[in-house]
C-alpha cells in the first residue's frame, strides 16, 4: 500500500499561527474562518507529558481521572486494518462495544504488541461526564461560547474517513500524532459522499480511501485535493477546524488521545440543519419535477434569499415565524413540526 505521504505531497499546509496568551487564541479563532494550527499550544499539560512516557503512563494518568461505569468503543475485526469504515455489505466494519475503562485499556495494551490486532476507539467521549477532573488538570481557557463542550477520543491506530461537523472545533493532540486532510465545505460533491441515514458517527462519510484512491470511480476526488489542506500533528499541538469543513483523520501511533473542544455561532435553540435536509428528503425530493421546481422557489422566498419586501404586506406583531426567531417562536415552531410528523 502506498505511503499516503507520497499521495498527498504537494498539498497545501494548514497555515501555523502563533499566540501569546488566551485572547490572542480567542481573537485568532473569532477572527479567521480557515483553518490553522497552534504547535505547542497545550505542550505543558500533564496529559502531554505522561503520553511523553509512553503509552502504559499515558493510560495510568487517565484511568486516575475515569469515572467507574462502561464506556462505549468501537472494535474492529482481527486484520481488518485502522480505517473505520464500510464492509463489503455496507454494514458496519466494526462492531459497538461496552466495558469498564480498565478492561478496554488492557485490551488495547494487548493489541500494542500484535499486527494484526483489531482496532479499538473510544471516540467523542463527554470529558467533565466520563473523566471528571481531567478538563481543569490540562486546562483550555476559551473562555464563554455558546454550547461549549469538550470531547476525548483514545484508541490505537485509525483512519477516520473525511466528514463534516456543524460546530466549530479545536483539536488538541495529547499522545500520539495525527494526519488531518481538510477540505472547504463546498468540495463535499467531490468527496462522493455515502448513505446519510447509514453513517459511522452520524455524518456522511466520503466513499474515497485515502490510502489508495481510486481516480477511475472518483475522478472528481483530484479536483477535492487542489483545494485540501494538510498537516500532522505532534503531542501539545492544536488544530482549528471551522464548522462544516471536512477533515479526513489519522491516528497515526499504536496509542492516541485528542480532546477536541466544540463550540457553536449559532444560538442553540435553533434546529440542526441536517434535520431540515432529511425533512426535505421526506417531503420534496421526490416529488415530480414541476413541483420541485415550485418548492425551490419558496425556499428561495422564505429561507436563502428573503427579500425586503418579504413581509412588508403583514401588520407588525402578525408576521410570527416570518420574524427573526426568538427561543419562544423557535420552540412553537418545533412544537408544532413534531404534531406534524408524528401524524
Amino acid at each position: 500500500m502506498p505511503d499516503p505521504a507520497d499521495l498527498f505531497d504537494g498539498l497545501r499546509p494548514v497555515s501555523a499561527i502563533t499566540v501569546a496568551d488566551c485572547w490572542a487564541l480567542d481573537h485568532a479563532l473569532a477572527a479567521s474562518a480557515e483553518p490553522f494550527v497552534v504547535r505547542g499550544l497545550v505542550a505543558d499539560w500533564p496529559l502531554v507529558a505522561a503520553g511523553a512516557k509512553g503509552p502504559p503512563s499515558a493510560r495510568t494518568y487517565l484511568f486516575g481521572f475515569a469515572r467507574d461505569t462502561d464506556f462505549t468503543y468501537a472494535e474492529g475485526v482481527p486484520g481488518g486494518g485502522e480505517r473505520i469504515f464500510y464492509d463489503d455489505t455496507m454494514a458496519m466494519n466494526h462492531r459497538t462495544r461496552r466495558a469498564r475503562i480498565a478492561a478496554i485499556f488492557a485490551e488495547m495494551e494487548a493489541g500494542e504488541g500484535q499486527a494484526d490486532a483489531p482496532l479499538r476507539y473510544i471516540a467523542s467521549t463527554d470529558v467533565p461526564r466520563f473523566f471528571p477532573g481531567l478538563a481543569e488538570a490540562n486546562a483550555m481557557p476559551l473562555g464563554p461560547r455558546e454550547g461549549l463542550a469538550a470531547t476525548i477520543w483514545i484508541g490505537s491506530a485509525t483512519r477516520v474517513a473525511a466528514h463534516f461537523d456543524e460546530p466549530d472545533n479545536l483539536v488538541c493532540t495529547a499522545v500520539g500524532h495525527r494526519r488531518f486532510t481538510l477540505f472547504p465545505p463546498d468540495q463535499f460533491a467531490n468527496l462522493y459522499l455515502g448513505p446519510l441515514d447509514n453513517t459511522p458517527g452520524g455524518r456522511a462519510i466520503s466513499m474515497v480511501d485515502f490510502h489508495a484512491p481510486d481516480f477511475a470511480r472518483f475522478p472528481r476526488f483530484r479536483e477535492a485535493l487542489r483545494h485540501a489542506r494538510t498537516v500532522v500533528l505532534a503531542p501539545g499541538d492544536a488544530l482549528r477546524i471551522p464548522s462544516l469543513w471536512w477533515h479526513h483523520v489519522e491516528a497515526l501511533d499504536r496509542f492516541n488521545v485528542m480532546i477536541n473542544y466544540w463550540w457553536r455561532t449559532r444560538p442553540a435553540w435553533l434546529a440542526e440543519p441536517n434535520d431540515a435536509l432529511l425533512a426535505a428528503l421526506l417531503a420534496i425530493r421526490d416529488l415530480p419535477a414541476e413541483a420541485r421546481a415550485h418548492w425551490r422557489q419558496v425556499f428561495d422566498n422564505y429561507v436563502f434569499a428573503p427579500g425586503e419586501t418579504l413581509t412588508a404586506h403583514i401588520p407588525d406583531g402578525a408576521r410570527g415565524v416570518l420574524d427573526p426567531l426568538t427561543p419562544e417562536t423557535a420552540g412553537q415552531l418545533r412544537a408544532y413540526l413534531l404534531r406534524q410528523l408524528s401524524r
